[in-house]
């Protein structure tokens, strides 16, 4: 928009930068929705592990069989493994939550994510941890209580558990400084 007549004096365009300036609320809520939309998608991912452990076990309830799947002898399956898969549904209330910068919902999630998806993986690192320590002292199999295909099923779940673990934290750490961003925007609208 160009101004009719002479310029005044201390307005030669130096003075925007005091101007442009964004609040910090709303760069950490940018930072942190990417960033748990991130983990988002490697929970995701991990899901996608799991549900190809438990198809054997889906499929035999629907009375599906494929012999290529029944060879494997894959485990069947603990109830830790299905309450984790089940806190996948939980990203549903984060992205809904996001788009919103919904307060409400963000502690919903946070409070799900740690009851469905932390809780049974710290049980799992409990109920493996003999397995693996014997596992770690001998190196012998014939001494490890679950087995699969020659291999330790404890060190094939610690090494899921570790990583899923990372995701989870991260998870949660994202959404709490989305609801510390969240909240002191709250405090400062009213």
């Amino acid at each position: 928009m160009a101004s009719k007549g002479p310029m005044v004096i201390g307005t030669d365009g130096s003075d925007h930068v005091h101007r442009q300036i964004i609040a910090t609320h709303y760069s950490q809520s940018v930072v942190n929705k990417s960033r748990l939309r991130f983990a988002i998608i490697m929970h995701y991912l991990l899901l996608g592990l799991m549900l190809a452990k438990l198809a054997d076990d889906i499929l035999d309830r629907f009375d599906i069989f494929i012999l290529e799947l029944q060879e494997l002898y894959i485990p069947k399956p603990l109830v830790w493994e299905w309450i984790w898969s089940f806190a996948a549904l939980s990203n549903l209330i984060a992205t809904k939550s996001m788009r919103k910068n919904n307060f409400t919902m963000i502690k919903i999630y946070l409070f799900i994510i740690v009851f469905t998806a932390i809780l049974p993986l710290v049980y799992a690192l409990g109920y493996f941890f003999s397995d693996f320590w014997t596992f770690l002292e001998t190196r012998d199999l014939s001494k490890l209580t679950h087995v699969w295909n020659k291999y330790p099923l404890a060190i094939l779940w610690y090494i899921f558990i570790v990583v899923a673990l990372q995701i989870h934290l991260a998870e949660v750490g994202f959404g709490y400084n989305l609801l510390k961003t969240w909240s002191a925007k709250r405090v400062k609208n009213q």
